[in-house]
């Protein structure tokens, strides 16, 4: 008989992430759940799975992180995407880090099941919406990189895309478990780096690339 396949599950809502491991424990073996990017790490390379599941935004970081950390001592761990975001940009960069597949979090329990097995197998499977994102991406008609983009850190990145949907400064603390005094830090980086002079062209820049 196989042995069941080992995954970790990475989420920092709890409630989700017990959810998640109800749904699937019957049929894979559930080595170890974690909320944070340095949870997901040292989890990671202590149990070795088959397959994470990788929430985008985490609170310390994003899931890219944590690909970037394991892959290159665990080549043979695969990473799918479990999120809420259907971002062209959260897809984008998740694969361009190592990502197997990205689903979102409106799959069912059956699907999640079939795609952790899939992506276990070596296959890159995508919730049918974001298969297009990185088709476009890879075919050139949607830019792989942006200058632009790159030229902030995945913090800021995180700040830049709160500030873009609207949220307060202790909204965007609250959300990121930061300090406000650091959101003002990342927040005045962003608008630097980008060259822009308010949260409003933060806006307008994010939406005209898809990011939000």
């Amino acid at each position: 008989m196989t042995a069941p396949l080992r995954v970790v599950v990475v989420d920092d809502h709890a409630l989700f992430r017990r959810g998640v491991v109800a749904e699937i424990a019957d049929r894979v073996d559930v080595v170890g759940e974690a909320a944070t990017v340095a949870e997901a790490i040292a989890l990671v390379l202590s149990t070795e799975p088959d397959v994470v599941l990788l929430d985008v935004h985490l609170p310390d970081g994003g899931g890219r992180g944590v690909i970037e950390a394991v892959a290159p001592t665990c080549p043979s761990v695969r990473f799918l995407a479990l999120s809420v975001s259907d971002a062209a940009a959260d897809v984008i960069g998740l694969v361009r880090a190592g990502a197997r597949g990205y689903v979102t979090k409106t799959i069912t329990a059956d699907e999640l099941i079939d795609a952790i097995r899939r992506v276990a197998e070596g296959d890159a499977v995508f919730s049918p919406k974001l298969a297009g994102f990185v088709l476009d991406a890879f075919a050139g008609t949607t830019p792989v990189t942006d200058p632009e983009l790159d030229l902030l850190t995945g913090r800021e990145q995180e700040v830049m895309r709160h500030l873009a949907r609207g949220y307060a400064y202790k909204e965007i603390a609250r959300e990121l478990s930061i300090s406000i005094k650091t959101v003002e830090t990342h927040a005045s980086a962003v608008l630097r780096k980008l060259q822009l002079s308010s949260r409003h062209e933060v806006a307008r820049w994010a939406t005209d690339r898809r990011i939000v």
